[in-house]
């Protein structure tokens, strides 16, 4: 097993199949839109032909409006029978969740849910300073988190987490980096984006809208769906709507080599040398 990262649109899906062809593997996608069934041209996910020729876990998994996290995609990964892998995505917070591990969370009731709707960060503050001191006071995601675990438990977050520390749920395995300058990637991108345009992306997001009626829910804010929904509402034109979803791609993939960069050790290599090089070091 194995995993290969790098930003978005720099040709990690490719490689994969190309890859899991040759050594009679199967993929677990690192991407936290293809896991959704419906979008597929915002996502970018593999053709039908392609899933058909390799079998892909983490791809059309759940429809856009129910919930997914990590702890959902660690489960799918724990359910593949065999460990003859590649773990390949842009979404490597999951990556690095599997290998770090996380906590086991206490089972968190409708009603729990909704009195920590309305908790503070100084509430929290007060109940657990060194909870807060590792989170922002604008951080609504964390601090609702944190209530929740204080009213499941009647602990304060960060003993709760003392008491059930994170279990690895990865082996160790080597992991690939496409390398990659910020000009090429971004030629990629916008041959990426042009593509998503031609397959009908503006069609795609129309029947989302129209089937789901929710823009609130967290696929439809992903990059290339909120976009045209923008533009639904008039505030761009065609041209200035491919213009935002490729600056916004972007800005996506740099914080994803920036994650990268800082949270892995990886073997690292520009994408027309990476599969002789992963070859290699599995011992082909």
């Amino acid at each position: 097993m194995f995993a290969i990262i790098g930003p978005t649109a720099s040709g990690k899906s490719d490689l994969a199949i190309k890859l899991a062809e040759i050594l009679g593997y199967e993929i677990l996608s690192l991407d936290s839109l293809s896991i959704y069934k419906e979008i597929d041209i915002a996502s970018a996910k593999p053709s039908y032909e392609e899933l058909n020729k390799v079998k892909h876990y983490g791809i059309n998994e759940i429809y856009p409006n129910e919930k997914f996290d990590v702890t959902k995609f660690i489960e799918i990964y724990k359910k593949i029978p065999h460990q003859k892998i590649i773990i390949v995505g842009g979404t490597s917070f999951y990556l690095k969740a599997m290998i770090n591990g996380i906590s086991q969370m206490p089972k968190i009731s409708e009603n729990i849910k909704q009195k920590a709707k309305s908790f503070s960060y100084e509430r929290l503050k007060h109940i657990d300073p060194e909870f807060t001191s590792k989170i922002s006071p604008n951080d609504t995601y964390r601090v609702t988190k944190g209530a929740e675990i204080y009213f499941a438990t009647g602990l304060p977050p960060s003993r709760f987490f003392q008491l059930n520390p994170p279990k690895p749920v990865l082996p160790k395995i080597p992991i690939f980096e496409i390398d990659i300058d910020r000009k090429t990637l971004r030629q990629r991108i916008i041959k990426r984006t042009k593509k998503m345009f031609e397959n009908g992306l503006i069609d795609e997001v129309a029947y989302l809208e129209a089937k789901y009626k929710d823009r609130r829910l967290p696929a439809l804010k992903a990059i290339g769906i909120k976009e045209v929904l923008d533009y639904f509402n008039g505030i761009y034109n065609k041209k200035e709507l491919f213009e935002k979803i490729v600056t916004n791609t972007a800005r996506l993939a740099k914080r994803q080599q920036t994650f990268n960069k800082t949270q892995f050790n990886t073997i690292k290599a520009p994408l027309k040398n990476l599969e002789e090089i992963i070859l290699q070091q599995i011992n082909y």
